[in-house]
């Protein structure tokens, strides 16, 4: 439901998107409910509602929704055809309870296999297939009017730390990532990705002082300059360990949307949340934070929402409960759990 509190919260803020997770769901039935309610009180434009639905280990859909097995599985089909039905699939089910963005694809490269984090959250150790499945996965999603998010910028497949529980360092060279993690964000970016996911992660190759998601270094100069993206930039949680242990919520908000944030996402604490628009409203006040840079970040939003969200249709529950977990979508299902038994074969 939405609480008093959230009420006051969007009454008093006018954040700009929520992104829910298993905590707050419960069924197809009170997942429209609750996006109907939180649509309700957007008042310029429909809110963006975002969701991790990577599938596998990172599923927040309740019992009775189409949950596939991890994105490693779709390296064994024998093309990108099927990582496109899986990723419209799940945009279909998104969309009839009312969840507009989905925080998908994982565009990591599995490059390390002590790395607790990612592992079959990426779909393959090899570039080219990463660049072909995400580039599918993207157009799956987008083509049915969910919002896709390439994940983690610039890379995190290369690391051996939890950013959740502490801040993890790739040592590369900018040659080797240019090569490597840098080639599917590119590739997707050439081909309409709109938002991107930053790492809580240091490459001190490429910013000595500073990890991904406060990097002017890393999200103005080399995303939006030299990789020439132009679409969202959203922040991965800033309440994750990687960056609180290190800086406060405010501080670290302000850093975020000086590098070049336009989304940040603060997934937990409603202080922090309160904390963080306090702290962005006040720089902005204080002339820390043009009109002009806040304007650059609205247009930004702006523009997804125009692509996806309008007009703004209202979930239907009649509509929902016929898509959710459908048969047909079921079948698809069991297509995957084959790709991904040949890849446990493979991999014992």
């Amino acid at each position: 439901t939405v609480s008093k509190d959230m009420v006051k919260l969007i009454d008093d803020y006018r954040p700009g998107g929520f992104i829910v997770f298993k905590r707050n769901l419960e069924s197809a039935n009170q997942i429209v409910k609750l996006t109907n309610k939180l649509q309700k009180h957007a008042k310029d434009s429909p809110y963006l509602i975002a969701i991790d639905q990577e599938g596998g280990r990172v599923s927040r859909l309740p019992d009775g929704f189409t949950i596939f097995p991890p994105c490693a599985a779709l390296e064994f089909a024998s093309d990108s055809r099927l990582a496109y039905e899986v990723a419209a699939t799940t945009a279909a089910e998104l969309k009839a309870v009312g969840i507009n963005m989905n925080m998908a694809p994982v565009l990591d490269i599995n490059t390390n296999a002590a790395n607790p984090i990612i592992g079959d959250r990426a779909f393959s150790a090899k570039p080219a297939t990463v660049c072909e499945l995400g580039l599918a996965t993207i157009a799956g999603l987008q083509d049915n009017k969910v919002v896709a998010c390439g994940k983690h910028f610039p890379g995190h497949g290369d690391t051996t730390k939890d950013s959740h529980l502490e801040l993890p360092v790739v040592a590369s060279s900018f040659e080797r990532m240019h090569d490597m993690e840098l080639r599917p964000f590119r590739h997707a970016i050439d081909n309409e990705l709109v938002t991107i996911m930053t790492a809580h992660v240091s490459y001190p190759k490429i910013d000595p002082q500073f990890p991904a998601t406060l990097s002017y270094i890393i999200l103005t100069d080399l995303l939006r300059a030299q990789l020439h993206f132009k679409g969202v930039v959203v922040t991965d949680d800033l309440e994750m360990r990687a960056i609180i242990d290190h800086y406060g919520i405010e501080e670290a908000s302000l850093m975020a949307f000086q590098a070049g944030a336009d989304i940040l996402l603060i997934c937990k604490e409603r202080e922090r949340q309160v904390a963080a628009m306090e702290a962005i409203y006040r720089a902005a006040k204080d002339g820390k934070i043009s009109e002009s840079r806040l304007d650059a970040s609205l247009r930004r939003i702006a523009r997804v929402k125009e692509r996806f969200l309008t007009p703004y249709v209202a979930a239907d529950p009649v509509a929902a409960k016929s898509i959710v977990g459908c048969s047909r979508h079921q079948t698809l299902v069991d297509t995957v759990r084959k790709t991904d038994e040949r890849r446990l074969k493979a991999t014992v």
